[in-house]
């Protein structure tokens, strides 16, 4: 019985850790691209002047 807890126990903390980095990478990707296009319009109003 022990076993059967201590693995159920450490299956729900590596989910939670998978759905943790998965959401961090997520917010990581949506800045950088938030950035870019920040970074893009920039060089586009600087270049037509």
């Amino acid at each position: 019985m022990n076993k059967k807890v201590f693995t159920i126990l450490i299956s729900v903390i590596g989910a939670v850790a998978a759905l943790t980095a998965a959401f961090t990478a997520f917010l990581i990707i949506k800045e950088k691209q938030k950035r870019d296009e920040e970074e893009l319009e920039h060089y586009l109003d600087s270049s037509i002047l």
